[in-house]
């Protein structure tokens, strides 16, 4: 079994259900949920979930856990810099519950890839 490979392909298979369900009215993830996203982000995590699918059945799992792993830290940081955080409020409406769930799925993606074999 590749854990890279099966961790990428479940990443995707999540980021493309919490895109869609951003655009269903619900209390966990949207405009007025406990995760503020809106449509710009809800895209964004389609096509990185569509990107984790392929890439996990391709058996490519490696590289798109490290991008996504950095990019999910770096995002969350990022959220909690105060004039960042207002660009980042204004334009993706990530707010702290995100900032804090992109650290910590970013941190959970970096130990995947540099904690696991590549193969």
């Amino acid at each position: 079994m590749n854990t890279q490979k099966t961790f990428a392909l479940l990443l995707g298979i999540a980021l493309v259900l919490i895109g869609i369900l951003g655009f269903v009215d619900n209390p966990l993830v949207g405009d007025g949920g406990f995760f503020g996203t809106n449509t710009i982000q809800n895209i964004l995590h389609i096509i990185a979930g569509l990107i984790g699918v392929w890439v996990g059945i391709k058996g490519m799992g490696p590289g798109y856990n490290m991008t996504l792993g950095w990019i999910g830290v770096v995002l969350g940081v990022l959220g909690f810099v105060p004039v960042v955080d207002d660009l980042l409020l204004t334009y993706l409406n990530i707010n702290t519950e995100i900032s804090v769930l992109h650290v910590v799925l970013g941190v959970i993606t970096l130990v995947v890839y540099y904690g696991t074999s590549k193969e």
